[in-house]
């Protein structure tokens, strides 16, 4: 038996910060990061709430360590809110949800956070309607992803207006991570008939808009639909999983400071390649299902696809196509990372990236060996 659920009420499109002026008269903490506080951002969402007194808690950093969740919670005590906001992209939407489960913990279960909004003002990482968080433990270095059904944010708000000072770099960025978690999610071994669905439809959003909210920034449908799509996007592998360009993205991107999107950008197509079996022309019945699957994705595409080959070649292309007009390059040697040590920790790489939660639904058993050669590849070496 599978399950297709999600509890989180989403308003999308222009206008949806409005959902706010129904929080009234209370205690509200806006959880976000330093520079959406410097911009006016957590401003513009705050003069939405009417008679509210409102503190915020503008100390989230990207991958948040543990010392800001525990200063979360102390500042979320102190002003005693029953009224949660996360405002920023995934980093500052994943403290949130840590720092709500914590401090519910703390009060033995009693949930003192009443309502919680999640409100991105990226559109990639799909955290405001996730289970999922990663925070990091900075002394040893490590991320620790979490996960709970009580960390689903009850309520997201998809404004378009938030997402249009996005810089291009950002766009492509963020904007590749949800073309991963699409086609992941898609050809995982958790997939299902729903969350194909969610996948389906945010891949063929992105690959329409995600260039054209990149050359244009201000284009509101672009970013509309850029922003729809990376939640669909979240909600189709917050039911499927997600596979093993994730495991090596979290890796590379741990060992080379790679931002997460980039990461997963650069190596989606060697992964795509991989997994459908393409180096053997797809001819081991084992993978043809995904192959298959691909190939259905590209004719939603409206690519030559008359074998899953064929198919999958052209989806590849078109995302190489993709990173290219995005200067997003083909490897992280390309983009001027220091890889010459690479070669002699990849046996030590490969385990981490073997041993990420979401490497367990990749659709082609992952062995050693190829992840070292990816590792390379992916590199540049």
């Amino acid at each position: 038996m599978k399950e297709f659920s999600f509890s989180t009420r989403i308003f999308f499109g222009e206008g949806a910060l409005d959902r706010l002026q129904k929080v009234k008269g209370k205690n509200v903490l806006i959880v976000s990061d330093s520079f959406m506080a410097q911009s006016g951002v957590v401003d513009k969402v705050a003069s939405h709430l009417t008679d509210c007194q409102v503190t915020v808690f503008s100390e989230v950093v990207p991958e948040p360590p543990l010392t800001v969740v525990a200063a979360g919670v102390k500042c979320l005590q102190n002003c005693e809110a029953t009224v949660m906001i996360a405002v920023g992209g995934g980093s500052c939407i994943d403290a949130a949800k840590a720092i709500r489960t914590l401090s519910t913990q703390i009060h033995g279960g009693k949930a003192e956070v009443m309502e919680c909004f999640a409100i991105p003002t990226t559109s990639g990482t799909g955290s405001e309607v996730t289970e999922y968080a990663v925070i990091t433990d900075t002394e040893k270095g490590v991320k620790i992803p979490l996960a709970s059904r009580a960390m689903r944010p009850p309520t997201a708000i998809l404004d378009p207006s938030l997402v249009v000072s996005s810089p291009p770099s950002v766009t492509a960025n963020s904007g590749m991570d949800a073309l991963t978690h699409a086609l992941e999610a898609y050809i995982s071994t958790g997939a299902n008939d729903f969350s194909d669905a969610m996948a389906e439809k945010a891949v063929s959003l992105l690959c329409k808009w995600l260039p054209i909210a990149y050359d244009d920034g201000e284009n509101l449908l672009a970013r509309e639909k850029v922003h729809n799509a990376s939640c669909l996007a979240g909600l189709a592998f917050n039911s499927a999983g997600l596979g093993l360009c994730h495991g090596m993205a979290h890796t590379l991107g741990a060992r080379l400071h790679v931002p997460h999107g980039l990461a997963n950008a650069i190596i989606l197509p060697y992964i795509i390649r991989y997994n459908a079996d393409l180096d053997t022309g797809g001819r081991t019945s084992k993978f043809t299902e995904t192959a298959a699957k691909l190939q259905r994705i590209a004719k939603l595409l409206y690519l030559p696809s008359t074998t899953p080959v064929v198919g999958v070649s052209q989806l590849i292309h078109i995302i190489d196509d993709m990173n290219s007009e995005m200067n997003i390059p083909k490897t992280f040697k390309a983009l001027g990372m220091d890889v010459k040590d690479i070669r002699t920790e990849v046996d030590e790489l490969a385990e981490i990236a073997m041993a990420d939660t979401t490497v367990t639904t990749n659709p082609r058993e992952v062995k050693k060996a190829d992840v070292k050669k990816l590792l390379l590849k992916v590199c540049g070496l």
